[in-house]
């Protein structure tokens, strides 16, 4: 886990991908605190070293067979309980995985908000309806399913803003070979707008 001391009275709890915390999620960490903030990024996967990127399906059978989105989430949660009343505002940020845990948190009475990084798993949980200002980007394609269809269902709801970026799953991400330059800066920009509203 990675918890940087706190000097905020904002926290930011940033989940990772299936690879777990590895240097994009670093990375991630260090530009939250430089902005001020303090931040939290549990390890979900309880791993030593996170995957590689190479390491894909891998790290996939792994979250689906040892962890799963219901026990990520309620882990998650009893860290938001926990942490509370230390802080006056908390947000919530999840990549791919890590998105979806968010929106299953967003439910949650003590988060002010949630953003969220391609979660294509939102799909089998459209049934939550965030009670917090949320912000979801997602890509133009993925492999999986059709991402305009998602996006359709999620446009109308209250609470939920949804930004369509060019390039794939991984877009925001700089240590990956599906990296957009263009498109992780105006989604770090949105989203550091989002949390300073």
């Amino acid at each position: 886990m990675i918890s940087i001391e706190q000097k905020s009275e904002t926290v930011i709890v940033v989940l990772h991908e299936i690879y777990g915390i590895n240097q994009h999620m670093q990375h991630m960490c260090r530009l939250l605190s430089d902005q001020g903030y303090d931040v939290i990024c549990p390890d979900l996967l309880g791993r030593e070293a996170p995957f590689e990127y190479s390491q894909e399906e891998a790290a996939y059978r792994n979250f689906v067979e040892n962890v799963g989105f219901t026990q990520a989430a309620s882990q998650t949660k009893r860290m938001l309980l926990d942490i509370q009343n230390r802080y006056e505002k908390i947000f919530v940020l999840g990549f791919s995985v890590g998105a979806t845990i968010a929106w299953l948190c967003s439910e949650e009475q003590k988060v002010d908000g949630i953003v969220g990084y391609y979660g294509s798993r939102i799909r089998n949980y459209l049934e939550v309806n965030p009670q917090c200002p949320t912000l979801l980007f997602f890509p133009q394609e993925e492999a999986s399913f059709d991402v305009d269809e998602l996006i359709s269902t999620l446009d109308n709801r209250p609470n939920v803003r949804v930004y369509q970026c060019n390039g794939q799953h991984g877009f925001s991400d700089p240590y990956s070979s599906r990296y957009q330059v263009h498109s992780a800066q105006t989604s770090c920009n949105k989203m550091l707008d989002f949390f300073r509203d």
